[in-house]
């Protein structure tokens, strides 16, 4: 069986279907990392678009 990190506190998790929280342990770490994003405290980083004008 595949065992990982909860995201959110550390805690080991066992990957199976029973577990409807996967890869969170909780419901409430789940909450948790939903919050963050929602907070906008994860960011995907990016380059500016670059103007075709500005090119020669």
């Amino acid at each position: 069986m595949t065992v990982v990190d909860c995201p959110t506190c550390g805690a080991k998790v066992e990957w199976k279907p029973e577990n409807k929280f996967r890869p969170f342990c909780s419901e409430r770490c789940k909450k948790i990392d939903l919050g963050a994003w929602a907070e906008e405290k994860y960011t995907i980083p990016a380059a500016p678009p670059v103007d075709p004008l500005d090119q020669e």
